[in-house]
């Protein structure tokens, strides 16, 4: 069986598959079909999002396709970024020192934050399955750590007291939004016909 992970960020295209290592699964991504556009995420929601992208890349590649749309809710920040959390600025860099400086004068104790993930399994004859996790920490007061992407550097997982940047990849693909979504991907992926 070929899946299509309906993305080109090679950082998320390798915790993606060391995620779902085990399944008997050959994976591609979209960089190997580059006629195929940025799919714009208009959707209101994380799962609406992942939808789209999943159908999208069905239907152009006319495999099965899986797409996951996650993002950072903060409370002190009414729940953004939220579903604009890519477009948050334009680049990690400048995501999370804007996001820093949103909260600089927010004290311990009021820099809750969620990690939101839906992941959407779509095959060619638009049938999708959609499936979420979620990872509850806080917002740090500075980036620290190296590994990982996006808001990892200052998004902290309480248990640990250390940023997703600081926990390596190999616990944080125990524990994250994206790994409990793609988890439960990966036993839906199991039950599908080969």
């Amino acid at each position: 069986m070929q899946i299509v992970l309906a993305t080109r960020n090679p950082k998320k295209i390798r915790e993606i598959k060391e995620i779902l290592k085990g399944l008997d699964v050959k994976f591609l991504s979209l960089k190997d079909f580059p006629e195929i556009k940025e799919i714009r995420e208009l959707g209101k929601s994380f799962s609406e999002n992942a939808t789209f992208k999943a159908r999208e890349v069905a239907r152009l590649t006319r495999r099965i396709s899986l797409a996951d749309d996650s993002g950072l809710e903060v409370d002190a920040l009414k729940k953004g970024p939220g579903i604009y959390s890519a477009r948050f600025a334009r680049n990690d860099r400048e995501r999370n020192r804007k996001l820093l400086k949103l909260l600089k004068d927010v004290p311990a104790g009021e820099r809750g934050a969620t990690f939101r993930c839906a992941v959407a399994i779509a095959t060619p004859d638009r049938k999708v399955r959609v499936v979420e996790g979620r990872y509850r920490g806080e917002i740090a007061f500075k980036e620290r750590g190296k590994e990982g992407f996006g808001f990892d550097p200052v998004f902290i997982a309480p248990r640990y007291n250390k940023t997703f940047a600081e926990l390596g990849l190999e616990i944080k693909n125990r524990i994250s939004h994206r790994s409990q979504a793609f988890q439960k991907a990966k036993k839906l992926l199991k039950q599908m016909p080969k």
